[in-house]
């Protein structure tokens, strides 16, 4: 399954040498919002190598070599050693899940799926998997269907802002995002199970999903649920309203 991620890395000062340390190291984590099965298995891994060459270079070496941090779901991660206590001290930093995508190609049959995060890459699906596994996910993602030839362009990147940009209580109630071989975008939401669509058209998406979002604020308060909402014309918006909910 194809995926994409990228990390940034630090290493401490003291990794441009070996350093002669008692066999038994200790070692220290912080996991932060990552998965800790797939963290836990990392830093194990980590603490394994260098009880075998005493060197926070070639472990750096080692993450680079072996694609740790893309196998491991890590965007920022640091490895510090304080040799007077003998202790490793691991820092793990992943991203947030923003949608679920479904990546197609031209023929609109062939897909793959893979997860969006706020870094604006696509991690493999079983990221959301272990996230969910361990509670740290506990909401649906919204679905993201996306042309094979927009990925990792500036479409991708505008969606992963425009998602980020938006509160949780908010990013609940979008369904779907779709974006077609023409660059328009349509925002599908459910508001109390009910669907509702909301065209954007091309161009200055972020501006129209604030006002989308004053808008579904403004009919929840009036109980009016919006079928259709035009928003292709960013100075001109339609409003469809459906039964109350």
């Amino acid at each position: 399954m194809f995926f994409i991620t990228f990390a940034t890395e630090y290493i401490s000062a003291t990794s441009s040498r070996s350093m002669r340390v008692e066999d038994k190291i200790k070692y220290k984590t912080y996991f932060g919002d990552c998965p800790s099965k797939a963290a836990g298995s990392l830093t194990l891994n980590l603490v394994k190598s260098f009880e075998k060459n005493k060197s926070l270079r070639e472990l750096k070496l080692k993450i680079k070599k072996e694609r740790l941090y893309q196998k491991h779901f890590l965007k920022n991660y640091s490895i510090k050693f304080n040799p007077i206590e003998n202790l490793l001290s691991f820092k793990f930093e992943c991203p947030r899940p923003l949608m679920k995508t479904q990546i197609y190609k031209k023929n609109g049959i062939d897909s793959y799926e893979a997860i969006l995060v706020d870094t604006g890459e696509l991690f493999d699906p079983t990221y959301e998997v272990l996230l969910r596994s361990e509670n740290k996910l506990n909401f649906d993602l919204p679905s993201l269907a996306l042309p094979v030839n927009n990925i990792d362009s500036s479409i991708q990147k505008e969606i992963t802002q425009l998602i980020k940009s938006r509160d949780v209580e908010f990013r609940k109630k979008l369904s779907e995002i779709i974006v077609d071989e023409q660059k328009e975008l349509t925002v599908i939401l459910s508001v109390n199970g009910n669907p509702s669509s909301a065209f954007f058209g091309r161009g200055k998406w972020s501006e129209k999903l604030a006002k989308l979002q004053k808008i579904v604020s403004y009919m929840e308060k009036k109980r009016k649920f919006p079928a259709i909402i035009n928003l292709t014309n960013s100075n001109k918006v339609v409003v469809k309203f459906n039964d109350k909910f």
